[in-house]
């Protein structure tokens, strides 16, 4: 149990709800709010990619109800998602909303905190390692380097209708940032990529997949720009996927401090 006298961590109200990043699997990545809304909540409202390690540290007595969004598969709508929410708060009981990664990077974090905000609920915020630096840091790959890298960029790799989105101008990112991260774009890589090699990126511009990052199924792909979609196929790798593109990934066989745990499939 957390002590939350000495770390000053704040009550968890009935009729509330918490948003809460869960990280990106392992769960010696949570944060001690995290934890203590775990141990406090009435309700925990969880996403797919939750580790199920993490949400077995809920108290006995919590409701568990899933609320996964994956890609490709039957999921429940948004709009569904946070009417559930204000239902169980104003019902009196503490809602946790656990989600994978940090709730307000591409986690759909804003859009039902609105949602809260305009039913009247009360809402914290708590943020969590996104995979996007706690992912690549498991496979042993920073995101800056200040002899490399001084900028990242991190991009969703689908729009709202699962597509490549149209909205992002990926021209733009090719010429100006270093180090790009895409986040759920592993469907979309080979089209990604094209794009990104027609607006001046080099197709031999090294690229590392890291598939499950943090978990013991992680494994990590490196490949090239140009190459990195097919190899991907070839080795079967499975989402969810974090991919970054960039010169820190030549950092990688120096910094594998996970070693035989994160090998290159082969």
């Amino acid at each position: 149990m957390i002590d939350s006298a000495r770390l000053h961590l704040p009550a968890f109200a009935p009729g509330s709800v918490w948003l809460v990043g869960a990280g990106p699997g392992d769960p010696g990545l949570l944060s001690a709010l995290a934890l203590h809304a775990l141990a406090r909540a009435d309700a925990v409202v969880y996403d797919a990619l939750v580790d199920p390690r993490i949400v077995e540290l809920a108290r006995p007595e919590a409701i568990l109800e899933p609320a996964g969004k994956r890609g490709g598969r039957p999921s429940p709508r948004q709009p569904d998602i946070s009417a559930r929410l204000i239902r169980l708060a104003q019902g009196g009981a503490r809602v946790l909303r656990l989600k994978g990664g940090d709730p307000c990077v591409f986690g759909r974090g804003g859009e039902e905190a609105l949602a809260l905000a305009e039913a009247g609920i009360p809402f914290r915020i708590v943020p969590g390692i996104t995979a996007g630096i706690g992912g690549l840091a498991y496979a042993g790959i920073p995101v800056t380097h200040r002899d490399i890298a001084s900028a990242v960029t991190f991009v969703t790799g689908h729009d709202r209708a699962g597509a490549v989105p149209d909205a992002v101008d990926w021209d733009a990112i090719a010429r100006g940032s270093p180090v790009i991260v895409l986040y759920m774009a592993l469907p979309h890589l080979a089209h990604i990529a094209a794009r990104l090699v027609t607006a001046g990126r080099p197709p031999s511009e090294p690229v590392a997949i890291v598939s499950k990052a943090t978990t013991a199924a992680q494994r990590v792909l490196v490949s090239t720009l140009a190459e990195a979609a097919e190899a991907a196929a070839a080795a079967r790798i499975e989402a969810p996927t974090i991919i970054v593109i960039g010169e820190v990934v030549r950092l990688r066989p120096a910094l594998d401090w996970l070693g035989g745990a994160a090998q290159e499939p082969r």
